[in-house]
This record gives structure tokens, sequence and C-alpha cells, in this order.
């Protein structure tokens, strides 16, 4: 079946053409905001062919998982059919198993509650920023790893223009961070996009420097330490910022002649919002997000081992529980600011054990269930465990794990020893996304050299194999695992 033939058997079972709102993709799937939910046939869209599974806990959303690449592929026919595309957010790679119906039943289960709704609102803006995220971060961890491995390579054309390219990268994103941000958050909160992206760059301009400078909130001996100065607040000043235009331009809209809404309107969003935002919510924010960098650092990069010990330990046994109830997503904003700030992630290298400990619980699950002849169980592990290893979780979550249950927690204890490891080491990214194996050219940063960084992140990842695989052994006896 061709993709164009794919699309619209999806549609045709989606309710036709006319019940699409709109169409976009993530990482895997076809994302499809429909008008009347209770037209679209889950059933018939998971035996059409090309179709991996289906996720409807929305009334009014399907999400179709087609595999990575055909998803874009998909989306674009969708757009030259005329159905408008919406951004959204991304998912993980993924193995073609009955995890999907797992993960959906659990989210529907889910009740929002307004923490987990905002930070559910995070996850939406910054989660699409993840390829650009991961392209930098692998760049800028490669190019350290360069300049550590063959110190010359200033005096090697090649190897210079390799590094500066590199760097051009990364510099690509990181450099216009608070812009893309901008952008995404007008984009969730029903603003004009690019106006998002104006207040967004606005917060790392020169101009800043000069206005705490001219008001006397600059600090000409620390300027990190101003209370106003350029990037303050960073991201998290931004989303604030960016919903508080959104709220201003619709009433500006409201308000302003239709002839006259595309001169004026612009402009007077922005000079009123430009007023607040530089005086009052970039100061403010500016505590808040050097408060939460400096809590991290306190504990993640403490001079006291034991502590790092400890904070290794248990936020790697509680990954797992986040991702399943959905409360990771806060996560991608602390990684965000952190990145900005101090332009490495520590918090991430010890919460990426979490997968491995999985590996080492459905090794240990696969063998016993080998020996009792669960030849359903054994087939799912078949087909998750390569994209475990490879940092891909969420097979292994909703399709081992989590529905067993005991395997769930013993896996997250498993890995708590690798992320006391890695933590311990002070083993910090580049940028957060991949795990596992993928992971490796990221871990590159923190007091340790490239080279060592990616050692220790190495012996963590067999740390939360074998303890994952020793406590689930240990714990989970081979009648659970005939009856899962």
């Amino acid at each position: 079946m061709t993709n164009e033939e794919l699309v619209k058997r999806i549609l045709a079972e989606s309710g036709g053409k006319e019940n699409v709102v709109t169409a976009t993709n993530c990482m895997t799937r076809l994302r499809i905001h429909v008008k009347d939910g209770s037209k679209v046939s889950d059933d018939a869209l998971k035996q059409v062919e090309g179709v991996l599974g289906v996720v409807h806990d929305r009334p009014d959303y399907v999400e179709v998982v087609v595999g990575p690449g055909k998803s874009r592929k998909c989306a674009d026919i969708c757009a030259e059919m005329g159905i408008p595309a919406a951004a959204d957010g991304k998912e993980d790679l993924s193995t073609g198993n009955d995890w999907k119906a797992n993960k959906a039943a659990v989210k529907a289960g889910q009740k929002d509650s307004r923490i987990k709704s905002m930070l559910k609102t995070f996850g939406e803006i910054f989660v699409p920023l993840i390829p650009g995220v991961i392209a930098a971060g692998l760049c800028s961890g490669l190019a350290t790893l360069l300049t550590q491995v063959y110190p010359g390579y200033a005096d090697n054309a090649f190897w210079s223009i390799v590094y500066n390219l590199l760097s051009l990268i990364n510099a690509s994103f990181m450099t216009y961070l608070t812009a893309w941000a901008g952008y995404r958050a007008a984009e969730r909160f029903g603003a004009t996009p690019i106006l998002g992206g104006m207040l967004g760059m606005m917060t790392t301009l020169g101009n800043i420097d000069n206005i705490a400078k001219i008001i006397g909130l600059y600090n000409e001996a620390q300027p990190l330490d101003a209370i106003l100065r350029a990037g303050r607040g960073g991201v998290l000043a931004v989303v604030i910022g960016v919903w508080f235009l959104a709220k201003v331009e619709k009433a500006v809209r409201k308000r302003i002649p239709d002839n006259l809404d595309i001169m004026f309107t612009p402009l007077i969003t922005l000079i009123v919002c430009a007023i607040p935002y530089v005086f009052i919510i970039m100061p403010l924010t500016g505590f808040v997000s050097t408060g939460l960098c400096w809590i991290v650092e306190q504990v993640c990069m403490s001079s006291n081992p034991i502590i790092r010990i400890v904070a290794g330990f248990i936020s790697a046994a509680l990954f797992l529980p986040m991702v399943a109830m959905g409360m990771h997503h806060g996560l991608v904003a602390l990684y965000t600011v952190q990145l900005e700030s101090i332009g490495f992630v520590t918090l991430y290298p010890a919460l990426a054990m979490a997968g491995a400990g999985q590996v080492g619980a459905a090794i240990a699950i696969f063998l016993k269930a080998k020996k009792v002849k669960n030849q359903r169980l054994c087939s799912v592990i078949d087909g998750a465990l390569p994209a475990g290893i490879l940092g891909v979780g969420e097979p292994l979550i909703y399709g081992v794990t989590l529905p067993m249950g005991k395997p769930f927690f013993t896996a997250g204890i498993g890995a708590a020893f690798g992320g006391a490891f890695v933590m311990a080491m002070q083993v910090a990214s580049t940028t957060w996304g991949p795990s596992g194996i993928l992971a490796f050219p990221v871990m590159t940063a923190g007091p340790n050299s490239a080279v060592m960084s990616m050692v220790y992140y190495g012996i963590g990842l067999v740390i939360s194999y074998v303890m994952g695989f020793l406590i689930t052994n240990a714990f989970v006896t081979t009648d659970e695992v005939a009856q899962a």
C-alpha cells in the first residue's frame, strides 16, 4: 500500500476528510483532530495495512501510529489534500506490539490535576523543539570530544572546519532558543507565532542591558547577578510573557477595526507587552530560574559524594512512575532552563538509567517466560527489547513491566543503582532526549573529560542492566510470569 492509499484509508476510517479539522505528525504518529470523535472507528483503523497502533484517549483527537519517517510523509500528503496542519508534540520511536493499547488505557484513566495540566503545557511547548535540541547537543558533544581527542585540531584545516561546522549547528539552536520557545508558546496559547518569537528574541538582545544600566538594575561587577540583564528569566520568562501576549493580542483584536487589524494589532500588542515583560516578568522569573538551577546544581553537582549518590538513586528510581503518570513533561522545562543557564544538563544522565533498568528486568522476565513457555510474553519482549537497548522505553513500560506490576518497580530500583553511579561521577549531558546506547555522544559535559564522561555513562548503563536483571529475577516468580 502506498502512502497516499494509507492516508485515504486512515481518513475514511476517521469519519471522512470532511470530519478532519487538522492533521499533523510527531516522530511516529499521524495526529488527527476531528470534529466528531464518535465517527472514528478505532477497530477499523487498527486493521488498515501500515497502521501499527491507534491511541484515542481524547474524544476529538486520534493518533495513528505509522512509524518514523512515514508519519511526516502522511502529514505532508494530508496538507496536499487541503487539510491544515497544527503544531504538536513528539512521541518516542516505538515497536509494534500491544503496548500502545496499554498506554492509551493508562493515560485514559488518569485525571488531569491543575499541576499536571501545567506540566503538560510546558511539555507541549518544548517537546517539539527536541529534534533541534538533540541535533545541537550531539554536535556540541562531538565538538567537545574532538577538542579533547585531538587538541591540535585548529592547526589542521579539515578538522578545524569540522569543529566550526559542529559549533555552528549548536549555536544556531542555542543562540535563538528563546525565540524558538516564544514561537512554540504562541502556537500553544493561540497568539500569532511570529509575535511570540519576537518577544522571545527580545530576551537575549543587548538592549536589555542598556535599559538595565539606565534604571540602575545592572551589576557591572557581576553581570550574571544583575536583577535585569539580557537573558534574565530565559525560557521561563518567555513562556509566561507569551501567555500574557496571547491575552493582550486577543483583547486588542476585538477592539480594532478589521481594515486596521493587520497594521495596529501586532504593534499595539508588542508595545503593551514589552513594558511589563522587561520590567516585571524577566526580573521575577530570573529569580525563579536561578533558584531552580541552584537547587539542582547543589544536589547533582554537590561536593559531597553521598548527597550525589542519594540524589541519583532517588531520581532514577522515581522516573518511571513519573513517566507513567505523565509528570515527566515538567522536567523538559527544567532541562531547558539548565541548558540555557550553564550549558549542560546534570539531572538527565541519572534519569536516562530508567530505561536501562527496564532492559535488565525484561531480560529476566524473558528467560522465565521462555522457561514456562509463555510465547505471548516472549514475543512482546522480542519486539520491545531492541528499542529499549537503543533508549526507547515505552514499549517495555506499557508492554511488559507496567502491566505485570511488580517488574515496573524492580526495574526502577535496578535503574536507581546506575543513577547513583552516574551522578556520583558527575556525568552531565549536552542535551536531553536520547538515552540508552544512543545517548553516548551527548554524555560529554561536566567536570570530567568527554571520554571519561562517556565511559562513566556506559558503566552506569551496565550497572542498571545487571541490577534490573538481578532484582527482577529475585522478586518476580515464574508463576507470575506464566500468568502474565
